[in-house]
């Protein structure tokens, strides 16, 4: 690869240079040793080999030896949930019993606390090495909770998918929240086309999308689950929700709707490629091969599943059979944490101990957490690669030399074998939020003296 020119009095060809990396994973076919990228416009303009390095950028990034790859792209996670992290009360409990208790508190929720939880949560990601994430926000005790974090997510830089969730079977209509936190079916469907026409940015490069994303089966009308699906099509936005989570919910649909959580999925109109559902550990072999062939996705939430104990989905066969496959942190109260790069490990290390040492190996979960979250979002085109003209998404990644000592092989593995890894630099279409390990955020103490008032308040404590 030739060197580009630049005279003397030219402006650098490039806005940003990442390089000297141990190893460049530009995708699932290409890695480079030594590699380097280069970025324009908050776009992948070049990749290459030691030696032909472009001669200057406007700012060049050392990966001194690093991994660098793909951001990591987040497809389920509910940003809110990190205002009740490790809530005792709730930590020993079923799914069931870990969302009774904790919806009376979620009610508490406003605009303040949106955006405070948003902010905290976009730093925790991008120091796990996430570039995308979608949110889950499916509790509207007050009204414009949505806004409040597409605001944050604009006002950071980060890209964000925000879903539009929402409940309407509380307590007293047979679901499990209390009225407190759910609406009617015409309140969801207007503030679902208003948040839509307000925000959603159909556009290539996009940092702000919109989704429409009713919690669950069990938490939401018939009526709205169709009218939801219509109101997708309508607008030509993705679909998104829980399904087949909880054997208790296979319990529900039965006794609600006469059926399993996938037939009830199939017939309110949902079974389509424009949606991926979160978690999907209790399909049967026929019924993940109807999921397949329709083309629906998965955001697989290994540390989730393992903490409350609910099995985990067969993301092998899943893979197996075409299906895309991502990761997602899901709530910070029932994982405690938001950092990709766990996630990934830990679906590494489920998959091994479900299907034995050749059932996945680290670039499988890396594949995961990037391309296959990227396929559920319907960004595989600009996401989760860095081929020239994908948007300009990327980590370089830092593990201590002592957790790295006698790993000369493989780096790929190493990264997730060796850890703890977290992010040496971010970078969200260009832009570095995350400089040698610490997030570009100069509000990030306020936020976190401030978040901290309001979890207590939510929590209540005194």
């Amino acid at each position: 690869m030739r060197k580009p020119a630049q005279g003397r009095d030219q402006a650098p060809a490039y806005d940003l240079l990442v390089k000297d990396s141990q190893l460049l994973v530009v995708d699932d076919a290409t890695e480079i040793p030594g590699g380097w990228v280069a970025l324009r416009d908050g776009r992948v303009a070049a990749v290459g080999g030691p030696g032909t390095e472009p001669q200057s950028a406007a700012r060049t990034v050392s990966a001194t030896g690093r991994l660098v790859t793909p951001g990591l792209i987040n497809t389920h996670h509910h940003l809110y949930q990190n205002l009740t992290r490790s809530f005792a009360p709730a930590v020993n409990g079923t799914l069931f019993d870990w969302l009774t208790t904790l919806y009376p508190l979620w009610s508490g929720l406003d605009a303040e606390a949106v955006h405070l939880s948003t902010y905290i949560g976009i730093a925790e990601l991008l120091m796990g090495g996430c570039t995308t994430s979608m949110d889950h926000l499916y509790v509207h005790p007050r009204p414009r909770l949505v806004d409040a974090e597409i605001r944050t997510a604009q006002e950071i830089g980060f890209r964000f998918h925000a879903t539009r969730g929402s409940m309407t079977r509380s307590a007293e209509d047979g679901g499990l929240p209390p009225r407190s936190v759910t609406q009617t079916d015409d309140e969801v469907l207007a503030d679902s086309e208003r948040v839509v026409t307000a925000y959603h940015d159909p556009s290539p490069g996009a940092l702000i999308r919109v989704a429409l994303a009713p919690c669950s089966p069990f938490s939401v009308t018939r009526e709205l689950m169709v009218q939801t699906a219509e109101l997708a099509e309508r607008l030509d936005v993705r679909l998104h929700t829980h399904l087949a989570e909880d054997r208790d919910e296979d319990d529900f649909c039965l006794e609600t709707h006469g059926c399993r959580p996938v037939e009830y999925f199939a017939s309110v109109g949902w079974m389509t490629g424009r949606t991926w559902v979160a978690h999907c550990i209790y399909p049967d072999d026929e019924e993940r091969a109807r999921l397949a062939a329709a083309g629906v996705g998965v955001a697989h939430c290994p540390s989730s599943n393992m903490l409350i104990g609910g099995g985990t989905a067969a993301v092998r066969e899943m893979r197996a059979l075409g299906m895309p496959v991502g990761i997602g942190c899901d709530g910070s109260a029932s994982t405690d944490h938001a950092s990709l790069w766990m996630e990934a490990r830990g679906a590494l290390l489920l998959a091994r101990y479900r299907g034995g040492p050749a059932a996945m190996a680290a670039r499988d979960a890396l594949d995961m957490a990037t391309r296959g979250s990227a396929r559920c979002l319907g960004r595989d085109d600009e996401l989760g690669h860095l081929r020239p003209g994908a948007c300009g998404d990327l980590v370089v990644w830092n593990t201590h030399e002592v957790a790295l000592a006698g790993s000369f092989t493989d780096p790929v593995e190493a990264w997730l074998r060796c850890g703890p890894s977290r992010a040496w630099t971010t970078i969200v279409g260009g832009r570095v939020l995350v400089d040698q390990g610490e997030p570009q955020l100069p509000a990030l103490e306020e936020k976190l003296r401030e978040h901290a008032r309001v979890a207590r308040r939510i929590q209540r404590l005194a």
